[in-house]
């Protein structure tokens, strides 16, 4: 598995992939004592593969991005799987309650077990498990942290707008 490292406003964004395939995008606290680990020898693994996401990354940021045009991977339990592959269908801007995506998944009383998916989404930004919110649209818990989730649906709030009034 290699692994690039690149400067988000949001923090260090790690990337995990393989063969241009993309399996986990994590984002690192500027504290995080691995972040303070960085180096040139992991600045070495970046490629036109990982300045695509990148690039892809920062367009969204900015609005200029509703899908993502990158190949991944999927690796947890078919469980994991099964509300992972939900969350690719949640449009930008809009979102889903945990009971939703349980229906979604012919699995109505899982909504715990769904939040627990969702958490353990490993490609968190490209596969929207931010757009998952409470059963009254409040912002529980999320992988990244609630302010992150906040950000995020933000940004596509805002920017879903902009676009609706062209």
């Amino acid at each position: 598995m290699n692994v690039a490292y690149y400067n988000l406003e949001l923090g260090i964004l790690e990337m995990k992939y393989h063969h241009e395939i993309l399996y986990s995008l994590s984002i690192l606290k500027a504290d995080d004592t691995k972040t303070k680990e960085l180096n040139e020898t992991a600045k070495q693994q970046k490629n036109s593969f990982t300045d695509k996401i990148f690039k892809e990354i920062n367009e969204y940021m900015i609005g200029e991005r509703k899908t993502f045009d990158i190949p991944y991977k999927f690796q947890g339990t078919s469980f994991q799987k099964k509300v992972w592959k939900v969350l690719e269908t949640i449009p930008y801007g809009e979102t889903f309650t945990y009971g939703d995506v349980a229906k979604k998944i012919k699995n109505p009383k899982a909504v715990r077990a769904v939040g627990g998916a969702c958490h353990r989404n490993p490609i968190w930004l490209i596969v929207p498990c931010h757009r998952v919110v409470g059963t009254k649209g409040n912002l529980t818990g999320y992988a990244g942290g609630v302010d992150m989730k906040k950000k995020l649906l933000t940004i596509e709030q805002k920017y879903k707008k902009i676009s609706t009034q062209k």
